[in-house]
């Protein structure tokens, strides 16, 4: 098999593969390291490589596969992990100079996981400080490009992993997604992307535990390695209040099981808080759902009676970015990035009064996307509003553009689709939709009812099989 056809491979396919004695974990980290140290200047999507621990990893994993030992679901399979995630022994730097030398001593219940499950950690992927933003550069690391266009952001806060996938340095990546910073940067590099219902995943680091808005999950390129990835990190964890043994993914709906659709509702969301949506972005959101309508869905466009409160949204966000992270930029000043700092500025600004009112607002948003569920079985929306920006946007002082027209703040105008299933805790899956005018990949966001995640799955697999888009690669 040429490097080429390894660095294709899905990591479902690369396992099986293994297991038959027809891959060689030590050839395939090999390549995937190789790959990475070939495109590293260019896209700079890592902030620490471990080699040497991968490398030693598909020895002992190969050595397994020899004696004929029982192997796990992920068994030889290379992942990367984003930088905002503790790992043992292994630098973690949030994206920050404060924790710029930091070395865990254990590891995050999610790593755990995955080790357990026979996966074999490549490196840590970058980040913006701390993720605050849909961009993914710092000033301890610099710019990650979009392998699409190395003028463009892979998205944040997960474009790291994001661009690292995208480029086929592994198959599987390990994000975060408080904002969108999973599904945001799927988009713009042709991924799937998702967010699980708020508890689907342990997330341990969530500074809030009780009003957390983060989930960890997979980048990947397939539905089947979205589910199995997931699948494998789901279940309790004694540091997050929301886990169960539930499961990560959940029992299919029924009416979701054949190709014949006719009983399923989904509900359109045209707008949410934004503006507009760019020309192409729509055209390919619509073939998506014309692909779904072709199975037999009922499709309506979901009316603008919901309150996605942008305003209460933003008042939400940064003042949590205000008061966890304000004594950072306090401490290092202008050693850490300039969006950084107007954010805790800003967020400084509000009242304890404006930040309850903007948690009253979250409930009654909550309770109204709720009621949604009792009309629709699904919603869809587009993931962004356009395709990816470029890497040197500013967030917190330009305005985005769309098709030519200067329309506002990225949040809610780029943004404003993904953000409101944080606060409401419902799963969220980004998956590609297609190309737009300038050949960089958009999104289709596929949103099921709380705990119903594998429906999100199901539809994207079946958007995967209509709308096939595992045969578009990045020429980087």
């Amino acid at each position: 098999m040429s490097q080429s056809e390894l660095l294709k491979l899905t990591a479902t396919k690369a396992a099986a593969l293994i297991r038959k004695k027809k891959l060689s974990p030590v050839e395939y980290v090999d390549a995937v390291l190789a790959r990475a140290e070939a495109l590293q200047p260019k896209l700079n999507c890592f902030i620490t490589m471990t080699a040497d621990l991968a490398r030693a990893g598909a020895r002992r994993a190969e050595a397994a596969v020899m004696a004929g030992e029982a192997l796990a679901p992920l068994h030889g399979i290379p992942v990367s992990i984003k930088d905002l995630i503790p790992t043992a022994g292994v630098r973690t730097t949030f994206g920050t100079i404060a924790f710029a030398d930091n070395v865990p001593t254990t590891d995050d219940s999610l790593v755990t996981r995955l080790k357990a499950a026979g996966a074999i950690m490549i490196g840590k992927t970058t980040t913006p400080e701390f993720g605050i933003k849909g961009q993914t550069d710092a000033p301890i690391f610099g710019i990650t490009r979009n392998p699409w266009n190395l003028k463009r952001t892979p998205g944040g806060s997960s474009g790291g992993a994001a661009a690292a996938v995208a480029a086929g340095i592994a198959p599987l990546a390990l994000g975060t997604d408080g904002a969108g910073s999973t599904r945001g940067p799927a988009a713009c590099c042709g991924l799937v992307g998702l967010k699980g219902t708020t508890g689907a995943l342990p997330y341990d680091q969530a500074r809030e535990a009780f009003a957390n808005v983060v989930a960890a999950g997979p980048l990947t390129r397939s539905i089947a390695d979205a589910t199995l990835m997931q699948s494998v990190l789901g279940g309790a964890s004694a540091l997050d209040p929301w886990t169960s043994e539930r499961g990560a993914v959940g029992r299919v709906s029924d009416k979701l099981i054949s190709r014949d659709l006719s009983r399923l509702r989904i509900g359109y969301i045209e707008k949410a808080g934004n503006k507009t949506v760019a020309a192409d972005v729509r055209t390919n959101t619509n073939r998506a759902l014309e692909a779904l309508a072709a199975m037999g869905a009922d499709i309506e466009i979901v009316g603008g009676d919901i309150d996605w409160m942008a305003e209460q949204q933003r008042t939400l966000y940064l003042c949590s970015i205000a008061n966890n992270l304000g004594h950072v930029v306090d401490t290092y000043g202008d050693k850490t990035d300039v969006v950084l700092r107007a954010f805790v500025e800003a967020g400084r600004k509000y009242d304890a009064k404006s930040y309850m009112h903007a948690m009253n607002a979250r409930t009654r948003m909550f309770r109204a996307v709720q009621v949604l569920f009792e009309t629709y079985d699904i919603l869809i929306s587009p993931t962004l509003t356009r395709g990816a920006i470029d890497v040197d946007f500013n967030s917190a002082r330009d305005s985005l553009v769309i098709d030519g027209e200067a329309i506002g703040p990225s949040q809610p105008h780029l943004t404003g689709f993904m953000y409101p299933f944080n606060l409401t805790g419902h799963p969220a899956l980004s998956v590609p939709s297609g190309f737009d005018s300038e050949g960089l990949p958009t999104g289709v966001q596929i949103i099921a009812a709380r705990n119903h995640d594998v429906d999100t799955l199901r539809v994207g697999a079946l958007l995967e099989d209509a709308l096939p888009w595992a045969q578009h690669w990045p020429r980087i």
